[in-house]
C-alpha cells in the first residue's frame, strides 16, 4: 500500500534496453536465446510493459565490428533493423513506449522522419527515436557516401537532422492541414509537402546517448531523454547537474530532459548471494578473448601474446593504433591506461580482472528490498530521473526485476501502478510539442 504522501514524492521512470551489445549477454547460460527470433523482441517487451515501463529500447549496428580483421562475434553487434522490430511490436503491446536507435550520419531527414511519424501512427503515439552518430569510414563503406564527417561535424549534422526533422513533423497543422516545407542548410537542403499527418505526439520523442561535452550539448538543446552511464551517485549527481543547467540556454525546463543513466542490476536472496552472482556474470562477460579484446582497444596494439591472468603491458598505448573496426576509439588512451594501471595495482588485479573492474556498467546488487532502496535513492538524490535496464539474459533477464523489485518500488510510492496516459511523451511526463505551422 502506497505510505501517506506518495503522491508528492518524486516518481523514476524505468525503460528496457534490449540486451546483447558490447558483450552485454552471458552466452553460456542455457536460460540465453535468440538475439534474432521475434519471439524473444516480444517476451522483453510484455515484460517490461507488464512492469509498467515507459519504454523499451532497441540498439543498432550497421556493420559488424571487426578486430584485427576478423568478425569479433564473442559480442552482438548488429540485429534487424530497430524500427522494423518495433513496427511488428506496436502489434502485440499497448502502452509502452517504443524507442529505436537510428543514425543521423548515414540517413536523411525526410525519409527517417515518414518512418518515425508512421511508427507514431501505427503505436498510438509511442515512437522514439534515440539519435546516434557515426564519423568512421569503416561503418561508412556501407553507404554510398562513406564515413566522410570529421568527429567533429557529427554532431553539427545530427543538429540540423533532428531540427529538420521537426520542420517536417510540424509542417502538418494540428487539425490536419499539410503545407509546404523548405529547409536549407549546411547538411541538408529539402523542400516539398510531408506525405504523414501530425502524429498523436506531434514529435516522436527524442533520445541522446552521450557523456562527452558536445553530446551534453546537444542533448540540452534538442533532446528529451539523454542515456548515459556513470559509475556512483557522486558521478551521477554531477552529470545530472551539469546536463539540467544547460537547458536554461535554450528556453527550457529542467524537467523538459530525463536524464536516465543505463544500468545493470544483480538480485539475490542475501546480499552476499547478489554479490555472488554479480561477480559470476562479470566474469562470464569478460572472458579471456574479450579482456584481451579490451585491452587492444586501449593499447591500439597487437597484445595477443599476453596471458590475461597476468599483468598489464608494461609497453604504453600507441595513441594512432587502430586494432578494432566499428567501435568508438578511445578520446585518450594514455590517460586510460594510466588510470587502469593505478587500479591494478592498488588492488594487485590481472588484465582480466582490471576490464572487469573498470568497464562495468553502474550496477545495482542486494535483495531486491536494498535494489529497490539504492534505485530510489539516486533519484531522490539529484542523480536520475530514472533508469535504462540492461540485463545480461535474452529474453528473460528482466523477469526477476519486473516480479520482485517492481513491487516494493510501487509501495516506496517511487514507481507507478498503473499507466495513466496512452503516449510515451504522457509516461515520461512531456509537454506536447508547439506546432509552429
Amino acid at each position: 500500500m502506497t505510505a501517506p504522501g506518495a503522491r508528492r514524492r518524486k516518481q523514476m521512470h524505468l525503460a528496457a534496453h534490449f540486451p546483447g551489445v558490447n558483450s552485454t549477454t552471458v552466452w553460456a547460460d542455457p536460460r540465453s536465446g535468440s538475439q534474432i527470433d521475434f519471439s524473444s523482441f516480444r517476451h522483453l517487451a510484455a515484460t517490461a510493459e507488464r512492469g509498467l515501463f515507459d519504454f523499451f529500447f532497441l540498439a543498432e549496428g550497421l556493420r559488424l565490428r571487426e578486430h584485427k580483421g576478423r568478425i569479433h562475434d564473442l559480442d552482438v553487434v548488429g540485429r534487424p533493423e530497430s524500427i522494423t522490430v518495433l513496427s511488428a511490436l506496436a502489434a502485440v503491446t499497448e502502452r509502452i513506449g517504443l524507442a529505436a536507435t537510428v543514425n543521423a550520419t548515414f540517413n536523411e531527414p525526410y525519409e527517417l522522419a515518414r518512418r518515425l511519424a508512421s511508427l507514431d501512427h501505427l503505436s498510438g503515439g509511442r515512437a522514439a527515436w534515440n539519435v546516434v552518430t557515426s564519423s568512421d569510414a569503416f561503418t561508412g563503406e556501407n553507404f554510398r557516401r562513406g564515413g566522410y564527417l570529421d568527429r567533429a561535424e557529427r554532431y553539427t549534422r545530427a543538429a540540423e537532422f533532428v531540427a529538420t526533422a521537426r520542420e517536417l513533423w510540424d509542417s502538418w497543422t494540428p487539425d490536419g492541414v499539410p503545407r509546404p516545407f523548405a529547409h536549407h542548410g549546411r547538411h541538408f537542403s529539402v523542400s516539398g509537402t510531408f506525405d504523414v499527418a501530425r502524429s498523436p505526439q506531434g514529435h516522436p520523442v527524442v533520445i541522446q546517448a552521450g557523456d562527452s561535452d558536445e553530446g551534453r550539448e546537444f542533448a540540452a538543446s534538442a533532446a528529451d531523454v539523454i542515456f548515459t552511464r556513470h559509475g556512483t551517485l557522486e558521478a551521477g549527481q554531477a552529470f545530472y547537474a551539469d546536463v539540467k543547467r544547460r537547458l536554461s540556454a535554450y528556453g527550457r525546463r529542467p524537467g523538459d530532459l530525463k536524464v536516465m543513466p543505463g544500468v545493470t542490476f544483480a538480485l539475490g536472496d542475501t546480499g552476499a548471494e547478489a554479490q555472488e552472482k554479480a561477480a559470476e556474470i562479470r566474469k562470464q562477460q569478460v572472458s579471456p578473448q574479450n579482456a584481451l579484446l579490451a585491452l587492444e582497444q586501449v593499447w591500439g596494439r597487437d597484445l595477443s601474446g599476453y596471458d590475461p591472468d597476468g599483468p598489464l603491458p608494461a609497453v604504453d598505448p600507441d595513441p594512432g593504433g587502430e586494432v578494432a573496426q566499428g567501435r568508438v576509439r578511445i578520446a585518450d588512451p594514455l590517460a586510460v591506461a594510466a588510470r587502469w594501471r593505478a587500479v591494478s595495482e592498488a588492488k594487485g588485479l590481472s588484465i582480466r580482472q582490471t576490464v572487469i573492474e573498470t568497464t562495468g556498467r553502474q550496477s545495482f546488487i542486494g535483495t531486491p528490498a536494498s535494489v529497490a532502496a539504492q534505485l530510489d535513492e539516486f533519484v531522490t538524490a539529484g542523480a536520475a530521473d530514472g533508469f535504462i535496464l540492461v540485463p545480461h539474459l535474452t529474453p528473460g533477464g528482466l523477469d526477476d526485476f519486473v516480479d520482485r523489485v517492481v513491487p516494493l518500488l510501487q509501495e516506496r510510492g517511487a514507481f507507478r501502478t498503473e499507466y495513466t496516459g496512452a503516449t510515451l511523451r504522457e509516461h515520461l511526463g512531456l509537454p506536447l510539442p508547439v506546432c509552429h505551422s
